[in-house]
């Protein structure tokens, strides 16, 4: 039911099927004036004639804010320190946008004058959670509307219809009909046809990967540099956070490196089927653990991998501004302090195989692993192993 307090509405406007709905929707349903709010975290040619657009549509003002560095930097970054993986496979690129949208619609909202936010999101996805957890987070004085938990519109099928009738211009086609997410770290496919967890992906739908069958013959090596696990340069060119992860997303994507097909658990309980591509990420994130496995203390870094997934799933279930996370990201900052070096990575037709790691503050010393006589008698005495067997074997002995 239409609250008759709500006066102005900072929308979460991408310009696609849902929202294009829900703008004129707020504006009939609770005679209300929006401004439209869109975040630019690499959608690139999405955002083109978008304010445009959304005023041709019924709103008072479109505000873009361009959210690529910080969110690289901010919430990438973060994750790629932490090895971040939700159920072992996705590399949270939805995930970690929300956050960032979620912030910066906060703060656009009290800048125009509003005193509620609306969003997309339906009402069985992970993304409504996500978005009203940030908002519950950084403005809780803010009235909340989300459409798609209180219109009558039950499918993209019917908001297409509404499109249609209302004269908005939209993209999705019932022939075409799946849902499509993009930033600067991935790219999201699913609904549809894609619904069908046997139905392979078409081919054709691949925007950020080369098919690897289609990739060159010929490998090619990345030399990936960190400080403090952050990436820094790729091929020893310093790059900003935003460029290297682009450069990144290019370099992965020319040799098909970074597909994704699962089956994954939404918070909110349902099983969901997505595709995804993740080119840079998946680059970065095999560098970082490579610079760590000569850098980091061994239990510094079983204690970070008892945490990596329990971070992940504060990313994935939209906790990014909660107390837990403040507490996990503290560990995990700590554990990056000398994580400093470079990895080289070789791609090849969708794989990926680490091939080089060095640093000027490795804890590998290749004397003392070295089954020649390196001199190392002093520091190891193969001997002392007898006795640390034995102990280690006590318990077992005494079953």
């Amino acid at each position: 039911m239409a609250d008759a307090s709500v006066k102005r509405v900072c929308l979460a406007y991408s310009g696609g099927l849902d929202t294009s709905v829900i703008l004129r929707w707020l504006i009939e349903t609770y005679d209300c004036e929006v401004v439209a709010y869109c975040a630019d975290v690499g959608q690139e040619e999405e955002l083109t004639g978008l304010p445009e657009k959304a005023k041709a549509s019924g709103a008072v003002d479109c505000v873009i804010r361009d959210l690529r560095e910080e969110f690289s930097r901010d919430y990438v970054f973060p994750a790629i320190q932490g090895n971040a993986l939700y159920e072992g496979t996705y590399l949270l690129g939805t995930a970690l946008a929300r956050p960032v949208i979620g912030k910066h619609h906060v703060e656009v909202a009290r800048e125009t004058g509003c005193d509620a936010v609306a969003h997309g999101a339906t009402g069985k996805g992970n993304d409504q959670v996500r978005f009203e957890l940030a908002y519950r987070a950084l403005g809780p004085d803010l009235e909340v509307i989300a459409p798609w938990r209180e219109w009558d519109l039950r499918s993209r099928t019917d908001c297409m219809a509404y499109a249609q009738k209302h004269s908005i211009p939209i993209t999705a086609t019932v022939k075409k009909p799946y849902s499509i997410d993009r930033n600067l770290l991935h790219i999201s496919f699913e609904g549809g046809v894609l619904e069908d967890p046997w139905r392979a992906p078409d081919s054709s739908m691949f925007v950020m990967t080369t098919d690897p069958e289609e990739a060159p013959d010929t490998a090619a090596e990345v030399i990936v540099g960190f400080e403090r696990g952050v990436p820094m340069s790729i091929d020893g060119q310093a790059l900003r956070p935003a460029a290297l992860l682009k450069r990144a997303n290019q370099l992965a994507g020319a040799h098909g490196v970074g597909r994704v097909d699962m089956v994954e658990n939404r918070f909110v309980g349902l099983k969901s089927r997505g595709v995804y591509e993740t080119p840079g990420g998946t680059l970065l994130q095999a560098a970082h653990r490579a610079v760590e496995s000569i850098t980091l203390d061994r239990e510094v870094m079983h204690e970070r991998d008892r945490l990596m997934p329990r971070f992940a799933e504060l990313i994935y279930n939209g906790f990014w501004f909660s107390p837990e996370m403040d507490f996990l990201r503290a560990a995990l900052d700590k554990s990056q302090e000398n994580v400093t070096g470079e990895a080289r990575v070789r791609l090849y037709k969708g794989g990926l195989h680490v091939t080089g790691r060095r640093s000027p503050v490795s804890l590998y010393s290749e004397a003392l692993s070295s089954f020649e006589d390196a001199g190392e008698a002093d520091t190891y005495v193969q001997a002392d192993a007898t006795g640390f067997i034995r102990l280690q074997g006590l318990r077992l002995a005494e079953r």
